[in-house]
């Protein structure tokens, strides 16, 4: 698959440069600008996806991305946003926009987000959409009953989830002996990505662990700033 090249236009050197170097280290190509340069950047190459930024110093930059639209008008455009931008221009921006971060963000949200919009714009189809049965040791969950079913030495248990439980247990099994996101499951499932779905997240994960501790070869590990793992070990000796 060809690398996406991003048109990154921040007036923050400092957080446009992590930014960028964070864009690349996922396989991206970036070209960072600033303010009035977006439009003769745009007009030299040929880019799959625009971020940029629009506070109180940046707010022109919404005329820029006018330009791009009217150049292009299936092209991806993200808007990073301050909470001092005026209600008028946020108005503005939104008939144009294809979604927009309020700042501070984390960028593995940015990620999840530039990596969603492309896969609806590319019309990805995910061959794991309709996955519905999991094996995770001695487990067997169905995801459409929202069952999971403990089996072993004449021992069955069943367990009904709960919705938000069947979800980020699916998404775990889909993921399994990976690292699952936090952003991308708080995105997935509680549509928001802060502090307070964050600490609603880690309850659900600590009642699936719960569910799961008759199989000692299986555990949920929180990977300390960047999501959780189910880990489905081998037969230990």
């Amino acid at each position: 698959m060809p690398q996406q090249n991003i048109l990154l236009v921040e007036g923050d050197g400092n957080l446009g440069y992590v930014l960028k170097l964070f864009l690349e280290r996922n396989n991206f190509a970036v070209t960072l600008v600033v303010k009035g340069q977006a439009i003769k950047s745009y007009e030299k190459s040929d880019f799959t996806l625009c971020i940029i930024d629009l506070d109180e110093f940046n707010a022109s930059n919404f005329d820029d991305s006018v330009e791009i639209r009217k150049g292009d008008p299936d092209l991806p455009i993200i808007f990073l946003t301050s909470s001092s931008i005026s209600a008028e221009v946020i108005d503005k921006f939104k008939r144009g926009m294809d979604h927009h971060i309020s700042k501070p963000f984390n960028n593995d949200y940015l990620l999840y987000q530039v990596q969603a919009i492309l896969r609806r714009k590319s019309g990805f189809i995910d061959p794991d959409a309709d996955r519905i049965e999991f094996t995770v040791g001695k487990y067997h969950y169905n995801h459409s009953l929202r069952v999971l079913t403990f089996e072993s030495a004449g021992i069955k248990e069943r367990n009904k989830l709960t919705p938000k439980e069947a979800r980020l247990l699916r998404l775990l099994c889909l993921n399994k002996n990976k690292l699952l996101s936090r952003s991308h499951a708080l995105m997935e499932i509680w549509k928001e990505d802060n502090y307070f779905t964050g600490r609603s997240m880690d309850v659900f994960v600590t009642k699936l662990r719960k569910y799961l501790r008759k199989d000692s070869r299986i555990e949920i590990v929180n990977i300390h700033g960047a999501g959780f793992r189910l880990n489905d070990h081998k037969k230990r000796l």
